[in-house]
């Protein structure tokens, strides 16, 4: 089930069709209960841009199964998202970057729940140029500032073949605070460190040849409508708008295309923390795509409403299952099953029934 997300009109998004689509599905009352042993009631999440065409799909599918639950996701991006969880406005948050004590999550103690992965594309404006290989330092010199226009030496020496123009080099980034953001400037940190000047986060104080978006959606509007743009976006968004996407130099000197092969290989390497965190950037393998990005649920150890508990570990559980299986036909990489074992255990085990 793929949904197409830009053909939702009137500013709802995925995530609220889907809720409504749940309300219209029939099944008992909160009063009444829901259907059978499942949840009933309304759960309501925030957060991440990068995740949301898989939970969108996610949403709608389950909504099929227990049309009694309500569920809706607020794709503010990861920043909002954990702030939001902080103040206790969502009952679970959706973020690609792990929370710091700048994020105000002041409400409890939570729980990782890792959900899909996926590439983190770079994608680019530049007609006549349909294949485009970019090395670690170069991709670093292009984003901090250094590389300005697309016939460079350094992009052309690695693209002996390409005709490339003078054209000046805009940056599409995020207007937002961002996990994907911090994704692609750990890859930078860690990939080309001598280069790379401008440390990690959510947000980044880009050079002056920078445009920003709103979420990944945003970002792959400022690439498809500014020829000599290159940005980073998530692999679903990067798709849909049908953007040219380069391929990568990895760990192992393979230039490398954002694919969900090259994201399983990247998961493979993967250490997983104790708290199911796990970093499948810049991923040993002559296969793995280097800016592969995890996405983690936040789930409460405490929940004041047994209703709403029980809701989120229901979904949560569909996510982790079930789910599982609408992950590659919307663009994502399923979790190994190692790691989905794992989450399964930790949701069990954080919310008890």
């Amino acid at each position: 089930m793929k949904l197409n997300r830009r053909a939702i009109i009137g500013g709802i998004t995925a995530g609220t069709l889907a809720f409504g689509l749940a309300a219209c599905g029939g099944g008992g009352s909160d009063e009444e209960g829901g259907s059978g042993d499942l949840a009933s009631g309304e759960i309501n999440a925030s957060g991440a841009s990068f995740p949301d065409a898989f939970y969108a799909a996610a949403i709608e599918a389950y909504a099929e199964v227990n049309p009694d639950l309500m569920v809706s996701y607020n794709s503010t991006g990861s920043g909002t998202g954990k702030s939001e969880f902080g103040e206790g406005l969502n009952d679970f948050a959706g973020t690609d970057s792990l929370v710091g004590d700048d994020d105000g999550v002041e409400a409890g103690s939570f729980q990782y729940i890792p959900t899909v992965a996926a590439p983190i594309t770079i994608s680019y404006n530049l007609p006549g140029v349909d294949a485009l290989q970019l090395p670690q330092d170069v991709l670093a010199g292009i984003f901090v500032g250094a590389i300005t226009t697309w016939n460079d030496a350094a992009i052309a020496e690695a693209n002996p073949d390409a005709t490339l123009p003078d054209t000046a080099i805009t940056l599409a980034v995020r207007s937002d605070g961002s996990g994907t953001t911090t994704n692609f400037s750990k890859y930078l940190e860690a990939s080309a460190p001598d280069v790379w000047t401008l440390g990690s986060g959510d947000t980044i104080e880009w050079p002056g040849n920078a445009v920003a978006g709103e979420k990944n959606t945003g970002v792959a509007q400022v690439i498809q409508d500014t020829e000599g743009a290159i940005g980073y976006v998530d692999l679903a968004d990067a798709l849909e708008v049908g953007l040219v996407t380069a391929s990568i130099e990895n760990a192992d000197g393979a230039f490398v295309a954002p694919t969900l092969e090259g994201a399983t290989a990247a998961l493979d390497g993967a250490q997983v923390e104790a708290d199911l965190s796990y970093n499948p950037l810049n991923a040993a393998g002559a296969e793995a795509y280097p800016i592969t990005a995890p996405t983690y649920i936040l789930i409460r150890t405490e929940y004041e409403d047994a209703n709403v508990a029980a809701g989120v570990k229901e979904f949560v559980n569909y996510l982790l299952t079930d789910g599982q299986a609408l992950a590659a036909e919307n663009d994502y990489a399923a979790l190994p099953t190692s790691l989905q074992e794992q989450a399964l255990e930790a949701l069990n085990s954080t919310i008890a029934d």
